[in-house]
């Protein structure tokens, strides 16, 4: 298997990173860093998107709602930017993006990001690249929704959100676990205490520990590995 990128670059953004320094330097007028506390709503679903953000250590969900029924579809943190349909021309999303690990962002406007791309320049490419991962990490979360046990998922959850943070630990309750995996809370409170009595986590008073990476990725579906090699392709 090729070694996966563990993208903990603290308070860096992995796709404005990859930027020629004179592009960074360009647009830098155009990013204001901004803090995204836990909840935050960063567009609605079906509403307007007036920002995209680029993730320095927060992580945001991508969420589906229905008759209050909640099931998280995407992940998003330092390894790309929340506002993917602005790429693709449309100024709403059927998904809510909702800032499930608190931390900070650039923030830019839809509007001058819009312009940016039309320019085809080096982030049109970056971006371009990045919402092919996208739409393949959501591609997958509908097969392992589907077809694995909550322990695996949980273990990918945590992988993916431990990749983006930048830190082994985070706040994380288990009422918003289990809205972003679908199910009840008493299930996630059982598979969490499962996973720490394996030595693989803590959680205490709403902060999770990762405790054993390699554990984790043993446990895990291989879901995870499938997504985390894809973003390592397109991004390199």
């Amino acid at each position: 298997m090729a070694k996966l990128r563990r993208i903990h670059v603290l308070g860096e953004n992995r796709l404005l990173a990859a930027l020629p320094r004179d592009e960074y330097d360009r647009l830098l007028p155009h990013l204001e860093k901004v803090s995204l506390p836990l909840r935050d709503i960063l567009y609605e679903a079906n509403g307007p998107i007036a920002h995209v953000f680029f993730p320095l250590n927060s992580v945001v969900s991508l969420v589906i709602m229905d008759s209050g029924f909640t099931l998280e579809v995407g992940l998003i943190g330092n390894e790309g930017l929340v506002g993917t349909p602005v790429f693709l021309g449309s100024d709403r999303s059927p998904t809510k993006a909702i800032a499930q690990i608190p931390g900070e962002a650039l923030r830019m406007e839809a509007k001058v990001f819009q312009k940016e791309m039309k320019l085809g320049g080096p982030l049109h490419g970056l971006v371009q690249r990045y919402t092919q991962a996208m739409i393949n990490q959501i591609s997958q979360s509908i097969v392992c929704n589907h077809r694995h046990s909550v322990e695996k998922r949980m273990c990918r959850w945590l992988l993916m959100s431990h990749n983006r943070v930048g830190a082994d630990e985070f706040p994380l309750t288990h009422e918003f676990l289990a809205q972003m995996l679908g199910v009840c809370r008493p299930t996630v409170t059982a598979v969490a205490g499962t996973l720490q009595k394996a030595g693989l986590i803590n959680y205490h008073r709403g902060r999770i520990t990762i405790i054993d990476r390699k554990g984790l990725e043993a446990a895990s579906c291989k879901c995870y590995e499938v997504v985390a090699m894809e973003l390592d392709r397109l991004l390199g």
